[in-house]
């Protein structure tokens, strides 16, 4: 597998993940029948996220290393546009570091 497509598979891990959590959140406050709709829906997103965070063929450490710089930036953009929550200053220093590191385990070589 391509590093370019492992990226990819990385990518859409973290679309995935943050997208479950923020089904299930909507879950958490919605009515009976909607709520079962919503956990499910989660469920199913949470369940694709595990296999395409999986997917790429590198070492785990390295791999989970990278993902959680695509997972922050990930959950910082749909926290804003889903939540309207803005990302504070503290948030935005640490995720600055966060990125730092994931493009030091991506590209040190």
């Amino acid at each position: 597998m391509s590093r370019a497509l492992s990226l990819f598979f990385l990518f859409i891990a973290a679309s995935m993940e943050a997208g479950g959590d923020a089904l299930i959140r909507k879950g958490l406050s919605a009515s009976s029948w909607q709520r079962a709709a919503w956990f499910l829906a989660g469920g199913l997103v949470l369940f694709g996220y595990g296999y395409a965070v999986n997917r790429p063929p590198w070492k785990f450490g390295e791999l989970l290393g990278l993902y959680v710089v695509f997972f922050f930036l990930m959950a910082q953009i749909q926290s804003w546009v889903l939540f309207q929550e803005i990302p504070s200053m503290p948030v935005r220093i640490g995720g600055t570091l966060i990125v730092a590191g994931g493009l030091i385990i991506a590209f040190w070589r």
